[in-house]
């Protein structure tokens, strides 16, 4: 683990991104000792209500709650508070000016570069479990069918009555286990999870009916036997992480109307129309089915489902072929008036980034300027400070990812170092002039294709080699097996 914290920290600075805060940003810290907490007329004590968080078992960083409530008919009206990290974190402050440089948190196999000091982001304005803490609040009336019929953003206090797990909660709402203990302990929250978990599943079909893309991802999660890397898994998708999903997307999306309503400018997040749609079409022609020429989020979804019922094995292998030909998202700038491009993968017009502010500073960027038209005060950030910001997050996001996919070659290629010489299935994920990447399964791992790879594209199947490996810069080679 040394070794591979070392190259960490080597990557992370290589891709322009700071590993310590300054000393001025650890002053700050250590000068910080209790939450925030305000009252007045504006702020709503909701502590009374059944809060809870769902998120991976070592996550202490908690940047939502959820909680529900039945209305007549079906209507619920769902509620996320989001944690109010600006309460604490001032533009320009030491702290702020770290986070903005790095602008996200970076995940890599050996360790966690948080964009925050952890003081702050698993504690101090976390919301965690059992403590009072300051939110955002995103209140959203959801019909029965899925369709979001009122919103409203407001200030308030919460309190998390429980602190659950993605995985537990999932085997659980699926029927394959008890109720988690934290659950259990907590008088009436098995069912208002149970009312939330019906909400997000309309509000799933409604904008999975619209096009947005059902796509399964396998992301490697290291595995490890004490202080030793073991091993490389795919991460499996389940019903608690997509409630989730669906909920903090429709409270994005209420976000950004409300931006748009304010007559203010904001941060969206997009997705453009993908530029490789004719690699798709081909891809959907080698599985004997039909895509229109032009893009069509819509068709590609149906596309999509139907293979997943097909061949729901190697579903994840085409969700990743697509998801590289879709391209990455960026964040832009949005003036009142001139909508932004859509969002293509959710198929969604209104999106913004505002539900993770420990985690991303886009979304403390977006917490800022709602705050400012809640309680009609000057915004903080001008037009032109929104536009570089925009293209400054979209490339340290980009770097981030960067750092994390290397650091994560690095682990693979540890694992990998004794077995040079030995055959694996795998997937093309990438092809271009720079190179041609392969995707095996087992450990999880993407490697260059040094030899063989002529004729190949993103999503083609193909056996291969392994014949070198350099830990040091995260290289996997292999050759295409005759």
């Amino acid at each position: 683990m040394a070794v591979l914290r070392g190259i960490a920290r080597r990557v992370m600075l290589e891709r322009h991104l700071l590993p310590d805060f300054s000393a001025a940003a650890l002053q700050q810290t250590a000068s910080i000792n209790q939450p925030a907490m305000e009252s007045g007329a504006a702020i709503r004590d909701l502590r009374g209500l059944l809060w809870a968080s769902i998120d991976n078992d070592d996550s202490r960083d908690l940047d939502q709650l959820s909680v529900a409530q039945p209305l007549p008919g079906g209507t619920v009206k769902l509620l996320v508070a989001i944690a109010d990290v600006d309460a604490i974190v001032k533009p320009g402050s030491p702290i702020d000016e770290h986070a903005r440089g790095n602008t996200t948190s970076v995940y890599t196999v050996p360790q966690i570069f948080p964009m925050l000091p952890e003081k702050l982001s698993t504690d101090l304005t976390s919301l965690a479990e059992g403590q009072d803490r300051m939110a955002i609040i995103v209140e959203m009336t959801v019909a029965a069918e899925g369709k979001v019929t009122e919103s409203a953003l407001y200030r308030g206090v919460v309190r998390n009555r429980a602190k659950l797990a993605y995985n537990s909660v999932a085997a659980w709402l699926e029927g394959k286990g008890a109720a988690p203990e934290r659950l259990a302990a907590v008088p009436g929250l098995d069912q208002n999870l149970r009312v939330q978990d019906q909400a997000a599943q309309a509000l799933r079909r409604i904008r999975f009916a619209s096009g947005a893309l059902a796509l399964q991802t396998l992301e490697a999660q290291p595995v490890f036997n004490g202080d030793l890397l073991s091993d490389l898994l795919p991460d499996q998708n389940n019903r608690a992480k997509e409630l989730i999903e669906d909920l903090m997307i429709a409270a994005n999306g209420v976000s950004a109307r409300y931006f748009e309503a304010s007559g203010r400018p904001s941060l969206r997040r997009v997705l453009r129309t993908p530029k490789r749609w004719e690699r798709i079409v081909a891809l959907a022609a080698a599985l004997h089915e039909q895509l229109p020429s032009v893009p069509n989020a819509l068709a590609l979804n149906q596309f999509l489902a139907r293979r997943r019922q097909a061949d729901p094995e190697r579903f994840p292998d085409l969700s990743l072929s697509v998801i590289k030909l879709l391209g990455r998202g960026e964040y832009v700038l949005e003036l009142p008036g001139q909508p932004a491009p859509g969002h293509f993968g959710l198929a969604v017009r209104d999106y913004a980034h505002t539900t993770a502010p420990n985690r991303r500073f886009p979304d403390l960027i977006s917490q800022r300027l709602l705050k400012a038209v809640l309680t009609q005060s000057p915004a903080p950030y001008d037009e032109g400070a929104l536009a570089g910001l925009a293209a400054h997050c979209t490339e340290q996001e980009d770097n981030a990812a960067k750092v994390e996919r290397q650091v994560g070659k690095s682990a693979a290629a540890l694992l990998l170092t004794s077995r040079v010489g030995q055959s694996f299935d795998g997937i093309i994920t990438g092809a271009a002039d720079k190179g041609t990447w392969v995707r095996i399964a087992s450990p999880m791992a993407e490697g260059r294709l040094v030899k063989g790879f002529e004729g190949l594209d993103v999503g083609d199947h193909a056996r291969v080699k392994l014949v070198h490996t350099d830990v040091a810069r995260g290289f996997i080679d292999f050759q295409r097996v005759p």
